[in-house]
C-alpha cells in the first residue's frame, strides 16, 4: 500500500535507511538535505518504507503543486528492490494537480509517457586511470590546460563556501533571475552541512594575482561524485580556469570513486562542453503534468 506521509509524521530513521540502501540511492533524497532546500515536502511511502518518493511542494490559491527545489539535481523513487513505479505516479497525480519533478536515472516509468520530458546530464567513468581519462579530452580542453599552466593557476580545497556563492551570484546567478536571496542562504547552509557531514568538498581556483576566478562544490555519495554548483568569473575567462578546475577535480576523485557527474545539462552548448572531457550522456525523466483549471494556470506562471 502506498500512502502520503507528511514530513512531520515521517519515520526519519526508516526513511533515511531506505534512501541509503536503495537501488537509486543519492544524496538529494536524505531528510537532512531536503529539510534545507525545500519549502515543504512529503513522502509517498510503500508499505513499511520499502520504497519512498519524496515530494517537495508548495501551495498557491489553495492548490498544492510539486516543484524541483534549487540545489537538487535528481529525486524520484527510491526502492530497495524493483517496484511498480507507475503505482507511485497514480498516487502522485491524484494528490497534486500540477507536477514538475526530476526523477533519477534509474526510474523508467513505462506508463504515463505523455508526462515525460527526457533530460540528460553528463558523466565520466573514473574506473580508468587518470591518463586514460585525460587522453579523451578534446583539443580545446588540452589547449586550455596549457593556458592554465602558463597562468600559474592554483587550486584550493579549503575555502569558505561564501566565496563560491558570491562568485556564482555575480556571474551565473545574473542569468538566472528567479534565484532569490533566500535560495542563496539555503545554499550556504547546505554547503556547510555537507562539509560537516564530509559528503561535500569545495574547490576554488585562483590566478597569480590571488583573484578567485573559478570554483565548484562537489557532493560525494557512495561511488559517485556530483558537481552541484559551479561558476567562473565571466570577465576573466581567457586563462583556462574552468577547464583546470574540472580537470583537478577529476584527477582527485579518480582515485576513490567510479563516476564523475558534471551535474549536467540538456542545453546543447553546456552539454557539448562537458562532452569535450570525454563525458557521456546519462538520461533521466522530468515529470510534467498540468491539470490546473485554465485560470489558475495563468496565475501559476
Amino acid at each position: 500500500m502506498i500512502r502520503v506521509v507528511s514530513r512531520k509524521r515521517l519515520n526519519v530513521e526508516k526513511y533515511n535507511d531506505c534512501i541509503a540502501n536503495s537501488i537509486q540511492s543519492n544524496v538529494f533524497g536524505f531528510s537532512w538535505y531536503l529539510d534545507e532546500v525545500a519549502d515543504r515536502w512529503s513522502v509517498l511511502v510503500l508499505d513499511d518504507y520499502d520504497a519512498v518518493m519524496p515530494i517537495p511542494w508548495r501551495r498557491k490559491f489553495f492548490i498544492k503543486y510539486t516543484y524541483q527545489p534549487y540545489w537538487t539535481i535528481q529525486l524520484g523513487i527510491y526502492s530497495k528492490e524493483v517496484v511498480d513505479e507507475n503505482e507511485f505516479l497514480i498516487e502522485l497525480f491524484s494528490e497534486f494537480k500540477y507536477t514538475s519533478l526530476r526523477m533519477n536515472a534509474s526510474n523508467a516509468f513505462s506508463m504515463f509517457h505523455p508526462y515525460h520530458l527526457q533530460k540528460r546530464l553528463q558523466v565520466i567513468s573514473l574506473k580508468d586511470t587518470y591518463d586514460s581519462i585525460f587522453s579523451k579530452y578534446n583539443r580545446n580542453r588540452r589547449r586550455e590546460l596549457k593556458k592554465a599552466k602558463q597562468e600559474d593557476l592554483v587550486e584550493n580545497w579549503n575555502d569558505n563556501p561564501k566565496k563560491l556563492i558570491d562568485l556564482f551570484q555575480e556571474n551565473v546567478g545574473k542569468r538566472v533571475s528567479k534565484i532569490t536571496s533566500e535560495d542563496y542562504l539555503r545554499l550556504y547552509k547546505l554547503m556547510n552541512i555537507c562539509l560537516e557531514k564530509k559528503v561535500g568538498e569545495l574547490l576554488t581556483i585562483y590566478n597569480k594575482e590571488n583573484e578567485l576566478i573559478s570554483g565548484a562544490f562537489f557532493l560525494k555519495h557512495k561511488e559517485r561524485v556530483t558537481e552541484l554548483v559551479c561558476s567562473s568569473d565571466f570577465k576573466n575567462r581567457n586563462n583556462g580556469a574552468n577547464t583546470f578546475m574540472n580537470d583537478r577535480a577529476i584527477f582527485k576523485y579518480q582515485r576513490n570513486y567510479t563516476l564523475f557527474d558534471f551535474g549536467g545539462s540538456s542545453m546543447k552548448n553546456i552539454a557539448k562542453y562537458y562532452e569535450s572531457f570525454g563525458a557521456e550522456d546519462e538520461a533521466y525523466i522530468q515529470l510534467h503534468r498540468n491539470k490546473l483549471p485554465k485560470l489558475l494556470r495563468f496565475f501559476k506562471r
